[in-house]
């Protein structure tokens, strides 16, 4: 499949013109409502599914079903990962007014960092052959991990990043409206908020490691995978507000997942020696998520008996993220309003979800 240079550059255009209208319709910050999270998922899916019919006319209908079968891939793994994201909101109690702020800027340093990881697995896929078979493996392994964990091993605390931003610079301690950077005292120091994003990026480069060879599994057109993975990713933030206090809904979500990915991962591993059809792909990929959603939907969810830390929801975020770093209150920089945001809604998701 050869993409001529013009394609890649319409596509980053149209990539960038789509931002600036999200950050434009977004910029005062307000609390996303369910009807305005619902219509701009369903705008961002039909660009996604939409996509789909402009490849078929241009390349043909082989290469429209193998973007298909990686957008469908990442749009589920982006499902999963939205579990991550409310646990990072709720550990650092982001007010709901701020949350699509840090989710914009982190789908924006998302998109940067897949066309890194992109570029550097398809760069090894074609220097070594034998890469095919440690992505296969990986992707195997993966999917008995989700299988055999019961819960999302992420700890927004424990997060050797947010360790090193306050090393590197003075946090305040209060969220000081939408602001990632100020000035305080004629130094620059960070916001709570700036903690956060960074755990959602650092979250975003781990999820890279399995969903990156899961859709080079798919396809190794760099084209399909990372128009895939931009399109998918584009409707991540309206998505998480959409199913915000659902999540734990979808308790199944992740053994379908672990299932796709085992496939994939044994195609890649079998790719030698047989040829799996892009529309057997595809169909494997609907029927597994198909199957889990309503599976997750007529059984109810298993009962949490972890116990939460009693003192967990007291903490104002700079004491969040003193916890992260194991620093003192020497460390941070007083806000000029010292009132700490006791927003309940900022637990927009479940705590501890089960996959």
């Amino acid at each position: 499949m050869h993409v001529p240079f013009w394609a890649w550059a319409a596509f980053v255009a149209a990539l960038v013109a789509l931002l600036a209208i999200d950050l434009l319709a977004h910029r005062r910050a307000h609390v996303i409502r369910l009807r305005e999270a619902a219509l701009w998922s369903a705008l961002w899916v039909s660009l996604g599914i939409g996509f789909a019919f402009v490849i078929w006319a241009w390349q043909g209908p082989e290469a429209a079903g193998e973007y298909t079968a990686a957008w469908l891939l990442e749009k589920s793994l982006s499902v999963d990962n939205l579990f991550v994201f409310a646990l990072i909101f709720g550990y650092f109690r982001v007010p709901r007014e701020f949350q699509h702020r840090v989710l914009f800027y982190g789908v924006l340093g998302a998109l940067v960092l897949r066309f890194a990881f992109i570029a550097g697995g398809m760069a090894l896929l074609n220097a070594f052959h034998v890469v095919i078979y440690l992505f296969g493996a990986f992707l195997v392994y993966t999917a008995v991990k989700m299988v055999r964990d019961s819960g999302v091993n992420v700890d927004p605390g424990q997060s050797r990043a947010v360790r090193l931003l306050r090393r590197v610079i003075p946090v305040t301690d209060q969220y000081e409206g939408q602001h990632f950077l100020l000035r305080r005292a004629g130094r620059l120091v960070a916001t709570p908020l700036l903690a956060v994003l960074v755990a959602v990026e650092t979250a975003d480069v781990l999820f890279a490691f399995d969903s990156v060879p899961a859709a080079l599994g798919v396809t190794d057109q760099t084209f399909l995978v990372y128009t895939a993975n931009a399109l998918a990713i584009l409707g991540l933030r309206s998505l998480f507000f959409l199913l915000s206090g659902a999540l734990d809904r979808f308790h199944h979500l992740g053994t379908g997942l672990a299932v796709i990915l085992a496939f994939i991962g044994t195609k890649m591993l079998l790719s030698d020696l047989v040829h799996i059809p892009i529309a057997v792909s595809l169909g494997v990929i609907g029927v597994v998520l198909v199957a889990s959603v309503i599976w997750s939907l007529v059984t109810p969810p298993p009962a949490d008996s972890d116990e939460e830390d009693p003192g967990a929801a007291d903490l104002p975020p700079v004491a969040a993220v003193g916890a992260a770093t194991g620093g003192g209150q020497d460390a941070s920089v007083p806000s000029e309003d010292h009132a700490a945001p006791r927003d309940a809604d900022a637990m927009s998701g479940p705590s501890r979800p089960d996959r």
